[in-house]
């Protein structure tokens, strides 16, 4: 049996999302994920605003980068950042909903490159350039489900 694209995307999303402590952690949410894209948002909590009362930066790359790495792993082949980078475009607030979207630019071979659009209420705050590299296999085989289990 064959599995669409989507599929394996939602599959591929399902598997790195029962290990990823961090993304959970920070109270991500994935909203979509597709083959080369993904959405994920995130809420500026009280623990997440830095002393200039404003959203931390680190944290607004940290969603931006869960976002470019659901998308980089959605062809269910172990992929890692290999750099990136972010342009802040204005501060982000206590209470804020930052969603970013990530889309795959180019891949070729084991290299890709993803742009990943941070927003809130529809506004841009920050743009984030991911470069990726294909490391090894898959994380679940066709047959099983994310989890390993017999489908």
């Amino acid at each position: 049996m064959s599995l669409s694209p989507e599929e394996v995307a939602r599959r591929s999303a399902e598997a790195m999302w029962a290990g990823d402590a961090a993304s959970q952690a920070l109270g991500m949410r994935i909203l979509e994920v597709g083959p080369g894209r993904a959405v994920l948002s995130m809420t500026v909590r009280d623990d997440m605003v830095n002393g200039h009362a404003i959203g931390h930066g680190g944290l607004t790359f940290s969603l931006a980068d869960s976002a470019f790495a659901f998308a980089c792993n959605s062809y269910n082949r172990t992929t890692v950042a290999a750099g990136a980078e972010i342009r802040f475009r204005r501060p982000v607030r206590l209470g804020d909903e930052l969603v970013a979207t990530a889309v795959e630019r180019a891949r070729e071979g084991r290299d890709g490159t993803y742009d990943v659009t941070v927003t809130v209420g529809g506004d841009v705050v920050a743009e984030f350039t991911g470069r990726s590299r294909e490391i090894g296999g898959p994380f679940w085989e066709e047959g099983h489900d994310a989890r390993g289990d017999d489908r």
